[in-house]
């Protein structure tokens, strides 16, 4: 079991973009997804440049979400005024996550909640990061564990946690080639080698992670909360 989490258990992945979720979390929701967890990934905004057709990331998402094997998928805002700016949005976008749709905290009752770990260099992660906190506060549909994910560009760039403080590792070593499958769909995004966003160096940022904790690879997350 991962997380102490039982089949038929939810889970809630926010995700700031329509690939953050398997940048930083493939690997635990690949195993998740495979012991039978429903894992339902909420992505926040797709803002693409002008003149571009957001059918292509969309696309991308759909097939990723497929290769990881989540229950349901949904994209909130796509090329709006939130969605290029969602910390200007703040309290539309606590709801959201809280009860904007039906891959909410309140539809869903999640066991889990995995989001954007505190730190990053990005604005729309941090602040999808403050509202899912917000969102995840002591209520009746609150989850029992809430944890937070590091993509790599924060892992590399950011003034970010160190892996001391992110005490959870959830082992990926046998899932690695369906996180990197799941990344090859996002091919508008991925980059070439020694950048973050690619996938030799994730790759290797999650080998580095499992040498860590005595595993070949693995994912590093951050907890909130964590009720036995």
């Amino acid at each position: 079991m991962v997380l102490g989490l039982t089949p038929g258990d939810n889970v809630l992945v926010v995700s700031p973009h329509l690939d953050d979720d398997a940048l930083g979390a493939g690997g635990t929701i690949a195993r998740l997804t495979a012991d039978g967890v429903d894992v339902h990934v909420l992505a926040v905004a797709c803002r693409t440049h002008p003149g571009s057709d957001p059918g292509i990331r969309i696309a991308e998402f759909d097939e990723a979400c497929t290769v990881l094997g989540v229950a349901s998928h949904h994209t909130a805002w796509i090329d709006t005024d939130a969605a290029t700016n969602p910390a200007a949005r703040m309290a539309e976008l606590v709801h959201l996550i809280e009860a904007g749709t039906r891959l909410s905290l309140r539809e869903l009752r999640p066991a889990a909640l995995l989001m954007p770990a505190a730190g990053s260099f990005h604005q729309d992660h941090q602040a999808v990061h403050t509202a899912a906190i917000a969102a995840a506060r002591p209520s009746a549909y609150a989850p029992r564990i809430v944890l937070g994910y590091v993509g790599p560009e924060d892992a590399a760039w950011a003034q970010h946690e160190s892996p001391a403080r992110r005490p959870v590792a959830v082992d990926t070593s046998g899932v690695w080639e369906t996180k990197a499958k799941a990344l090859t769909c996002y091919s508008s995004q991925l980059r070439e080698a020694p950048h973050p966003r690619s996938l030799a160096t994730i790759r290797a940022m999650d080998t580095a992670a499992g040498s860590s904790v005595g595993t070949a690879m693995a994912e590093l997350l951050t907890v909130y909360r964590l009720v036995a």
